[in-house]
């Protein structure tokens, strides 16, 4: 493996600081390589301890990040991890999310670079989930837990360290969201009635994964009257109802994001996921009317030629084009809530799965580990 020690004699490769917190974060703030939240001092022996769950050299990249194209070598993205607060253990995932969401498919460029809102969205599945401590219940997407908001902040902080998505130069964000921050959980997979989302995405259930979607923040679904699936998901679709979204302008893939409760019900009516993902596309769409006269001409009628360019303002416009483009994860606590999770529109899911450098599934993070 690598000595760490020869690739920090590299020039570039270290920068020497006082040895004190305040002065650290001083200089990371002023060459812009913090989230503007206190960081840990990446110091060899700590990046050294990240890099002992990794199982490829230390110094050739994994992939390359937009808009800067700068290559995520292990070796920076443990200084990330480091100084994000993420424990060593979690350093794979943090690498399989880097490598997700740097397929062409993800269109990273793209969610990084936009005026729009959204930010990568890690949704992680498997046993790894659960080793790891990955909040999958109650305040998945908020505070409280170590795993969800370190590795989170690491993917974050990589994103404007490697791939330049520094606010008004490579990010162009309107106004940003909370979730540019940390936008990490699990799916709970023991509360949910169906198969998990990296099976449903064709992965075997014992393999651990991460699925990456270019998204906005969670919109609350809240219906504590209905006791039919039906019930459940006619409020879920009237919820994805927006003029406004960026998803309606694409072949895009929206997620809905199920509360165990409203899952239970929902397949408690006999309805599979595929079957649920209809009703959802089916049921979520407003008329041709109620989009703005230049919307209609410049983007519904153009995107949309062969279906809307004669037609009248009675016609319905879906919101989702086709069921299987519709995701569907079971996250959270007790309570009657469900959300809907807009994206950037022109992004498509990538899930990867955890595997060590011969190719195979790891069976727990300690597989890349090197003893």
């Amino acid at each position: 493996m690598t000595n760490l020690a020869d690739l920090l004699e590299a020039p570039g490769a270290s920068l020497e600081c006082d040895d004190d917190f305040d002065a650290v974060n001083a200089l990371m703030r002023d060459r812009g390589w913090s989230d503007g939240l206190p960081i840990v001092p990446p110091t060899a022996r700590r990046v050294e301890n990240m890099l002992a769950w990794c199982d490829r050299p230390w110094n050739e990249p994994v992939a390359k990040v937009a808009p800067r194209w700068g290559e995520a070598t292990p070796l920076r993205l443990a200084a990330n991890a480091v100084m994000a607060g993420c424990r060593p253990e979690y350093f794979p995932v943090l690498v399989a999310a880097i490598e997700a969401m740097c397929e062409e498919p993800f269109n990273l460029y793209g969610v990084q670079a936009t005026t729009h809102l959204c930010a990568p969205l890690v949704i992680v599945n498997g046993p790894v989930a659960q080793e790891l401590a990955i909040n999958s219940g109650h305040n998945a997407f908020g505070p409280g837990w170590q795993a969800n908001a370190t590795i989170g902040r690491a993917i974050r902080l990589a994103l404007v360290n490697i791939g330049g998505a520094i606010p008004t130069l490579g990010d162009m964000s309107t106004f940003g969201a909370p979730s540019k921050y940390s936008y990490l959980a699990a799916e709970n997979e023991a509360a949910s009635p169906w198969e998990p989302l990296h099976v449903e995405r064709g992965l075997p259930k014992e393999a651990s994964a991460v699925t990456v979607i270019g998204a906005e923040c969670p919109h609350n679904v809240n219906d504590h009257e209905s006791i039919t699936a039906e019930g459940i998901l006619t409020t879920i679709a009237g919820t994805m109802l927006s003029t406004g979204a960026n998803d309606v302008y694409y072949e895009s893939q929206p997620l809905v994001v199920m509360g165990p409760e409203h899952a239970k019900t929902v397949a408690g009516g006999g309805y599979s996921k595929a079957a649920a993902k209809r009703f959802l596309q089916e049921h979520a769409h407003l008329p041709l009317g109620r989009f703005s006269n230049e919307n209609i001409e410049r983007r519904v009628r153009v995107t949309w030629k062969e279906k809307y360019a004669a037609a009248g303002m009675d016609a319905p416009v879906y919101m989702v084009q086709r069921p299987e483009d519709i995701l569907i994860a079971v996250i959270g606590g007790a309570g009657k809530h469900s959300a809907v999770i807009w994206t950037f529109g022109a992004t498509r899911a990538v899930t990867r799965a955890l595997k060590l450098r011969d190719g195979r599934y790891a069976r727990s993070v300690a597989d890349f580990r090197i003893k």
